[in-house]
């Protein structure tokens, strides 16, 4: 656990927060670049959560555009189904992503499963949910998905305030995050990340770790998924799809830098810019995203906060970008 005083430990989060919530005062006259922030703090949200599932635990989740459409779904197709309140169906639909991630860490623990497994495993939950969207059209409407403007969720329904409130919601994954990473379960969590069988063998609970790790990070994914579908005034299976949500967090990740405080949040905005550099490209885009993993995985592991950290040896800088290891 951090000797540091609270105070200090937790500035680079205020200070982010700070740094956020001034977005609006540039972007808010421009509808366009104030939904492209607000995606970018949901980038930010998924990067944290799958920080602590691979960064951390080296889970390799391919399903992290279904755990967060799973949540949206149930969230939907409750309140319209049942007439439930927003309030209650959240909290279900992030309840099913939170199984769902602990069920797949269990049968990965259980069954031995490595990285490459596990990640051939979710992917296909990947698929399956997908097909299962459009299958069960008479809840889900299929390609054209539902409607969720009028679901009693009226604050999404206003730019700027949504914007703040995904705001609120990323600091409060990230203070998680570090409270996680300041306590024993940090500790374990870096003991594992270097080496899963010498954790093991000085009498860490791996199981537990990784199952903690699945569950908080799922949690967040439902949050965020369930959150940007109401936001986005439509859930449909394209706006949950490998492309639009996988890959964007899998490069976000690798970008910042895994393991990090930051990382993920500098990861994310930064492929944020990216994305609109990219979006003329239509599908070629795809294309230019998977030649960027490649590159990422091969020659930019470490990720752009551990590189600056290492470039500039001064106490503040690295106070500021300090890794969580």
């Amino acid at each position: 656990m951090s000797n540091r005083p609270v105070s200090s430990r937790y500035t680079d989060v205020v200070a982010l927060v700070i740094l956020l919530a001034l977005v609006p005062a540039i972007a808010a006259h421009t509808p366009y670049y104030l939904r492209i922030a607000t995606l970018a703090v949901v980038y930010m949200g998924w990067t944290v959560g799958f920080n602590l599932i691979f960064g951390h635990t080296k889970q390799l989740f391919l399903c992290l555009g279904a755990l967060a459409g799973s949540a949206a779904y149930v969230t939907a197709v409750l309140s319209q189904q049942l007439q439930l309140s927003p309030w209650i169906t959240i909290p279900i639909g992030v309840a099913a992503a939170t199984g769902l991630g602990v069920l797949f860490s269990y049968v990965s623990v259980l069954r031995g499963l490595g990285v490459i497994f596990l990640g051939i495993v979710t992917l296909a939950f990947s698929l399956i949910f997908q097909n299962m969207v459009l299958g069960l059209r008479q809840f889900t409407n299929g390609e054209t998905g539902l409607v969720t403007r009028d679901l009693g969720f009226p604050l999404l329904d206003h730019p700027v305030a949504a914007y703040y409130l995904f705001i609120a919601v990323l600091a409060l994954a990230l203070l998680v995050y570090c409270f996680v990473m300041d306590s024993r379960m940090g500790f374990a969590f870096r003991a594992l990340s270097d080496d899963e069988l010498t954790a093991e063998l000085s009498g860490i609970d791996v199981t537990a770790c990784k199952i903690v790790a699945a569950a908080l990070g799922s949690t967040v994914f439902g949050l965020f998924g369930t959150l940007y579908g109401l936001y986005n005034g439509i859930v449909s299976p394209s706006l949950f799809s490998f492309v639009n949500v996988d890959i964007p967090v899998l490069i976000s990740l690798l970008l910042g830098g895994m393991r990090t405080r930051l990382g993920p949040i500098v990861g994310a905005a930064l492929f944020a810019v990216i994305e609109e550099f990219v979006r003329p490209f239509g599908q070629l885009s795809v294309l230019v995203y998977g030649v960027l993993l490649i590159v990422l995985f091969v020659a930019f592991r470490e990720g752009l906060v551990v590189m600056l950290r290492k470039a500039f040896g001064f106490s503040q800088f690295r106070e500021l970008f300090r890794s969580s290891g």
